[in-house]
């Protein structure tokens, strides 16, 4: 018997979540079965595939090359199932639709604006978005989940096997609530940033390495009274509610800074900026929806910075 008639669905979810999770205990806690179940479900696909799909070790386990090569062809085959019974099950003509994640630099002017030009020209189509750190938005990409992820990544491991196409550089800057302490401050005096709560990236995150390196072309130390977060919506909360420093992305915080509801510290210097960009799975076919969002982020790329490989 042919070994794709007897490679069964519970096959494919079983590696997915394992990929995903980097862990057998952790996708047996997301799949709600037993650990051994989930062990003995992998041996049975890596016996009928004659591979070994993953390496194991102290710190979890990993894809091999089998298991990269065979990723590309699980995650969109699982998917396509999952919309092809969701398609039955509404009974409705299919409508195009992008699944797009994106990063918390690009989330706020950037995607406004490119979902705004898509329903101008598009009667049906489904943009559907989400958020998070690069880590994860990457390791839904690489196993079909996500057509597209957009932002500031380009330095990130996750990215590995993956294609990056490069929109424009944007630079951090740091911003405050009007009135605060610190604009009046030049830039020689702006070692007083140590004395006022920060809000930053996450730890670990693309961004937030671009943070440090703002602190380190400073010389300032940064304050131990920190919120840490990817949400530009808790940021601008926080930061208008306090004396706290938002040390920004450039585009989510250009239209407050336009209609005066934040200010821009000025520092003296400019960070370098990094790379914001669109990422694919160059092994699977991207929908037609997603290649539209792909034109358009490029357009609007061109209208705002100027820039674009298209």
């Amino acid at each position: 018997m042919n070994a794709d008639t007897r490679i069964k669905f519970r096959h494919l979810i079983c590696f997915l979540e394992v990929a995903r999770q980097g862990s057998f205990a952790r996708a047996a806690d997301a799949l709600a079965v037993s650990q051994p179940a989930v062990s003995k479900t992998l041996k049975e696909l890596e016996d009928l595939l004659e591979a070994s799909l993953f390496s194991r070790g102290k710190g979890g386990v990993a894809l091999t090359a089998a298991g990269v090569a065979f990723m590309r062809y699980a995650g969109p085959c699982v998917q396509a199932l999952r919309e092809g019974v969701s398609s039955l099950r509404e009974g409705a003509p299919e409508v195009p639709q992008a699944r797009v994640g994106v990063l918390s630099s690009a989330e706020s002017q950037l995607m406004g604006e490119v979902v705004t030009r898509l329903h101008r020209r598009h009667e049906a189509l489904v943009v559907s978005v989400a958020t998070g750190s690069s880590a994860a938005l990457l390791d839904q990409l690489r196993v079909g989940e996500l057509d597209l992820v957009i932002g500031r990544m380009a330095d990130s491991p996750a990215i590995q096997g993956l294609s990056f196409e490069h929109l424009y550089s944007e630079s951090m800057t740091l911003v405050v609530r009007p009135g605060h302490p610190l604009l009046q401050a030049s830039p020689g005096e702006l070692g007083r940033l140590s004395g006022f709560p920060l809000v930053l990236p996450l730890a670990g995150t693309t961004i937030r390495r671009h943070a440090d390196s703002l602190f380190v072309q400073l010389g300032i130390t940064p304050s131990h009274q920190r919120l840490e977060t990817l949400s530009p919506a808790l940021s601008r909360r926080y930061v208008l509610a306090g004396d706290a420093v938002w040390v920004a992305p450039e585009d989510a915080v250009n239209l407050e800074l336009r209609r005066g509801e934040l200010m821009e510290l000025q520092l003296g210097i400019r960070e370098p900026g990094g790379s914001v960009g669109i990422c694919r799975n160059a092994a699977i076919e991207p929908p037609q929806a997603a290649l539209w969002v792909a034109e358009v982020l490029r357009e609007v790329a061109r209208d705002h910075h100027g820039t674009s490989n298209s």
